[in-house]
């Protein structure tokens, strides 16, 4: 696994490198003294695993989780404190360990750390699959993915738009977002997630599908830009 380590405190960064050093399944690739360091970082580099401490200057590492929203690496937090355990588990993170951390622990934590990357690398080869089902009237219908178009957020419901025709389902766009292929799809407002592939072109910040024309907010041009197989 790909760490990388954030600690405003140069000794715990490097009692840290220490363990990590110790691990075979371990490749640290970076340190950062600061959140705003690490958000930079990870925008350009790809990492699995964050050792992240809490309470730096600048940007807390609680902060730096939020940012960095569902696209994020696992994380583990390492703190001189217990006091925020209960608003990082609520961010999901894979452990919160409590400095000075003992080889032990450190163990614990990086082996559910593995678990959970071992348990969503299953899960993105299952989403893999050509087709999904959905219900239209009670009625479970295949849809093969390359058929959509794209899909529309709409409350509750979320609207997925082919070139025949459209199917309403009850569930948010973040939930089923989750669920497709990341190299199909991808959001690009908070409305709409489009195939990338059915794009035909794109001006002024404009996506053109068929006869829809999606915006791009700005927040997504730069995922967007990245994605795109551009000459």
């Amino acid at each position: 696994m790909r760490c990388l380590i954030v600690d405003d405190n140069q000794l715990a960064r490097m009692a840290m490198k220490q363990l990590v050093n110790q691990v075979q399944m371990l490749e640290l690739v970076a340190e950062c003294n600061d959140a705003m360091q690490a958000y930079n970082y990870l925008n350009n580099g790809q990492v699995d695993l964050l050792f992240l401490d809490i309470e730096m200057p600048g940007m807390t590492g609680i902060e730096l989780t939020k940012k960095l929203g569902t696209k994020r690496p696992l994380i583990i937090f390492t703190t001189a404190k217990t006091d925020y355990a209960v608003e990082a588990f609520e961010l999901n993170v894979v452990d919160y360990i409590v400095k000075p951390v003992s080889l032990a622990r450190f163990l614990q934590a990086v082996e559910k750390a593995k678990e959970t990357l071992d348990s969503n690398k299953q899960e993105v080869k299952i989403e893999a699959k050509e087709f999904v089902f959905v219900k239209d009237n009670g009625i479970l219908k295949k849809l093969n993915l390359d058929d959509i178009l794209y899909l529309e957020a709409m409350g509750d419901y979320v609207k997925v738009h082919t070139a025949q025709k459209f199917h309403v389902l009850h569930s948010t766009l973040k939930s089923i977002e989750e669920k497709l292929p990341l190299n199909k799809f991808l959001r690009i407002h908070r409305s709409y997630i489009v195939s990338l592939q059915k794009i035909d072109f794109i001006q002024d910040g404009i996506i053109s599908i068929g006869k829809a024309t999606i915006p791009v907010a700005e927040t997504y041009k730069s995922a967007l830009n990245k994605r795109l197989n551009l000459l």
